[in-house]
């Protein structure tokens, strides 16, 4: 048994001891949507504290702790507050919760972020379903001793996020009447904002918006077969595309003033799963 895999066993085994519940679908909330609750039935929470050698994210709008309960009548555990690589986590725990949640027992994983706009076509409070991912500009969490427990070597990655799903939160969009772009995804290891050079060069990449965190996580669920989805607001357009300098207030203001839509649009993608 690897070092990590035995980690997660000592946070899975408390999660046992404190309930029964076993999820199908794991959610991990961004800025702005640390509300959520009201939109599911929760049956039981655990800080993310009270779990042995468990990081606890330490992000101003991010609270640390699972909700277990029902969304519509799907079983989900969410993660109210996640953990980043710039908080000075290792790769390793950063993605731990991830890891967790698969043993628990998810299928799926719906990841949520608020992202700064590289497209120019797009607009602050857009939302973008995430089509793929360049992690390039961050460790892979899968560096070090490979936790053969949950997948092999050398994982393929050229569906990180899941086609039927992907069409499944477009036909709910549709439904919903919620306007939704698509685009790819680059994540940087933060905290700082990037640089107007930077954001040149990751258009030239391909890149269509830009966060901390959610590839990292993406990548650990995929190499241990969890289905992956997800959806950024775009809470500010980055930096060399606006003018305006950027601060986190401003995206945690973005993304509480879209909370509602993006909730709705969360929510019923979740029910149809």
């Amino acid at each position: 048994m690897s070092r990590q895999f035995e980690k997660l066993e000592v946070c899975y085994k408390y999660y046992q001891s404190v309930t029964d519940f076993v999820p199908k679908v794991g959610l991990i909330l961004g800025s702005g949507l640390g509300g959520y609750a009201k939109n599911m039935k929760v049956e039981k929470e655990i800080p993310y504290g009270d779990i042995p050698g468990f990081p606890v994210s330490t992000v101003q709008g991010h609270d640390g702790k699972f909700l277990f309960g029902y969304i519509g009548n799907v079983p989900a555990v969410v993660m109210k507050g996640r953990v980043h690589y710039y908080e000075g986590y290792s790769m390793e725990d950063v993605v731990l919760p991830t890891r967790l949640m698969k043993r628990m027992g998810i299928e799926i994983l719906f990841l949520t972020n608020a992202a700064g706009g590289i497209n120019r076509s797009f607009h602050v409070g857009d939302f973008m379903m995430i089509t793929d991912q360049i992690s390039s500009f961050a460790p892979s969490p899968l560096i070090g001793e490979n936790v053969f427990e949950l997948g092999e070597r050398f994982p393929d990655m050229t569906h990180i996020y899941d086609e039927e799903l992907m069409d499944l939160i477009g036909k709910t969009a549709r439904e919903e009447n919620i306007s939704l772009q698509k685009g790819v995804y680059l994540q940087t290891t933060g905290p700082n904002f990037e640089s107007p050079a930077e954001i040149r060069m990751y258009s030239v990449l391909g890149a269509d918006a830009v966060g901390m965190s959610t590839a990292c996580e993406a990548i650990a669920a995929r190499h241990a077969g969890v289905r992956v989805c997800g959806i950024s607001c775009i809470s500010n357009m980055a930096s060399g595309i606006s003018d305006e300098e950027l601060s986190h207030l401003d995206v945690q203001s973005v993304a509480d003033q879209r909370a509602g839509e993006f909730e709705r649009l969360v929510t019923k993608s979740i029910e149809k799963m």
